[in-house]
């Protein structure tokens, strides 16, 4: 894949522990089509770089973000992210096992996560897929994951949902970015991505992500749906 100065993913790198940090810059770095713009070693570094990035007009796509760190951890510090800068997306970056981290990543807004042992083809790809707006899940924790939403229940919504919006929510649901959703739905971008901010507003998730696994759960559409 290749792609212009303009046009990279611009990337930053949080994470405490130095020999992870330098080792995902020198990975990220060396995919063509994406741009590590900065790396911090804890949340409130993170928070004043993403700053001073916006700053200079080089606003990150794409922070990957590590869970465990102190005094802020990677969780609030995704919050505070998706709170400031709302069309910044998180990539999680947790080790196996951790559960709870990763339903409360999702839930301050991740968009998705990566393990710590994955190869340098697979974070990159969590990096792109984040960018794109696409859902990357794999089934069975997607299954875990939906019994931690806080949204309201179908029923709760079916006189607040336009016909629309269900109609773009099923396409979040099953991995469509928002310029597929404009294809396919005849409309500009621009329109999907106020549909998008108005289902997660109406469904009072943080992500895509979470309102692509709500759908699932409530049966909009189904897990197998996907390509």
């Amino acid at each position: 894949m290749t792609g212009s100065r303009d046009d990279r993913i611009r990337v930053v790198v949080v994470d405490d522990h130095d020999v992870v940090r330098r080792g995902l810059l020198t990975v990220l770095g060396g995919e063509p089509d994406l741009e590590v713009v900065g790396a911090a070693e804890g949340g409130v570094q993170a928070m004043d770089l993403i700053a001073q990035l916006d700053a200079r007009s080089q606003r990150p796509d794409v922070v990957v973000m590590d869970l465990e760190m102190a005094p802020v951890d990677g969780i609030e510090t995704t919050r505070q992210i998706r709170s400031r800068y709302d069309d910044v997306e998180v990539v999680a970056l947790t080790s196996f096992g951790e559960e709870e981290r990763v339903r409360a990543a999702l839930e301050a807004g991740a968009s998705g996560y990566v393990l710590k042992d994955a190869d340098v083809d697979e974070v990159a790809a969590a990096v792109r897929a984040a960018h794109r707006g696409e859902l990357q899940l794999d089934p069975a924790v997607a299954r875990l994951l939906m019994s931690s939403l806080r949204g309201i229940s179908r029923d709760d919504v079916s006189g607040t949902l336009t016909s629309r919006e269900l109609e773009v929510l099923a396409l979040v649901a099953t991995g469509r970015a928002n310029k597929e959703i404009a294809a396919e739905l005849s409309i500009s971008e621009r329109t999907a991505r106020t549909h998008v901010s108005n289902i997660l507003r109406k469904l009072r998730l943080a992500s895509r992500t979470q309102a692509a696994l709500w759908a699932v759960r409530e049966g909009l559409v189904d897990l197998g749906d996907g390509e």
